[in-house]
């Protein structure tokens, strides 16, 4: 076991063809994704990476870190029984483990599997953290932000959050009820929904709800946050002038809607931009020395030597999302920029969004 601050993330194959290709050229090229779905059933954990550079703006501290790859796609995780894919990634963490990991952090799926990491973190002998209390800050700081250039007030803005019912969507939706005037909120389970419903309510906003996602055609702001493995919004579900914050992965916003509307702003949730010379040492599809916020709140951690079980389980307290928020701010992790499908998104393409909207 390491005595120094460290820690391990776990990443897996969400668009199978292209992330498998990032690790194994060839294979990526030659499987089809019902052959890397198949076959990703009998793989092994695989060490990715190591993570070096992490440093601390507060303190100089620097955590080293290791990507360590569960074989599984959104779909096996799914189709599989919850025992044998927690079986996988328990396995993925006692690699970290083996490696001197101090804490570990569960990405995509494999955070949102069975009890969101509760029974992971029971069987490691490290303590165990989703990164969604980050996710959620970061989020939040996306549409602020995407809604400040696109020129939206969020005191005179509709918001919507499209996948309300999750861990993530319910505390987005706590925190955008405190601050628009207007909030629609859509999930699969109306029991669960009425729940939510009423833990916004009370607050700034005036709440409705409901199970079709063409309720948000009126909204100018949207956070989506499905566990769904396919697109749910598409080009004639979103207003002319509309920001879209997709936080899901895989993605719930349809490609199409970046191909036929160029009147709104789709973006990805936030991007970080990590303290120190960071080196991943893996292509994962972000510029150099940027982090989704779920890998960000595990480094974060790992500075601030909180090595517990941190964003585990299905409730997350608006408590947690500020204190994780203050600590990451501390050691130097920001917002950072926009990307969208894989692209960086440019202060010129906003404005030209604007302008389209407005013609619109």
């Amino acid at each position: 076991m390491s005595d120094s601050d460290s820690f391990a993330f776990i990443i897996h194959p969400i668009d199978p063809k292209t992330d498998v290709a990032r690790k194994y050229p060839l294979l990526g090229k030659l499987l089809s994704e019902g052959q890397i779905n198949f076959f990703s059933r009998f793989f092994p954990p695989v060490y990715i990476s190591e993570i070096t550079g992490v440093r601390s703006v507060a303190t100089g501290k620097e955590a080293r870190g290791w990507f360590i790859a569960c074989p599984f796609t959104p779909k096996t995780m799914l189709s599989l029984p919850v025992e044998t894919v927690y079986r996988k990634i328990v396995a993925c963490g006692h690699m970290a483990e083996r490696l001197g990991a101090r804490i570990l952090g569960l990405g995509a799926y494999t955070s949102v599997v069975g009890d969101a990491g509760e029974t992971i973190a029971r069987r490691l002998n490290i303590p165990v953290t989703t990164g969604d209390a980050y996710t959620v800050y970061m989020a939040i700081a996306a549409v602020r932000e995407a809604a400040r250039r696109m020129g939206l007030t969020m005191g005179e803005s509709t918001a919507a959050v499209v996948g309300a019912t999750g861990v993530i969507g319910r505390v987005c939706a706590q925190i955008l009820a405190r601050e628009v005037p207007e909030l629609i909120l859509i999930g699969r389970r109306p029991e669960m929904l009425a729940e939510v419903h009423a833990q916004c309510s009370g607050h700034r906003a005036h709440v409705r709800s409901g199970t079709e996602v063409g309720a948000i055609g009126d909204a100018d702001l949207v956070l989506t946050v499905t566990s769904a493995t396919t697109a749910v919004i598409e080009p004639e579900h979103l207003k002319p002038g509309a920001v879209v914050c997709d936080v899901a992965r895989p993605r719930d916003v349809a490609r199409r809607v970046a191909e036929v509307r160029d009147d709104v702003l789709v973006i990805d949730g936030g991007m970080v931009e990590v303290p120190g010379p960071v080196d991943f040492g893996f292509d994962f599809g972000f510029p150099p020395g940027k982090a989704y916020a779920c890998m960000a709140e595990t480094m974060a951690l790992a500075l601030e030597g909180r090595y517990e079980d941190y964003s585990v389980g299905k409730q997350i307290a608006l408590a947690q999302v500020e204190e994780i928020g203050a600590l990451a701010a501390r050691h130097g992790f920001r917002l950072s920029g926009f990307r969208s499908f894989e692209r960086t998104v440019t202060d010129e393409q906003i404005a030209a969004v604007r302008e389209r909207a407005r013609r619109a």
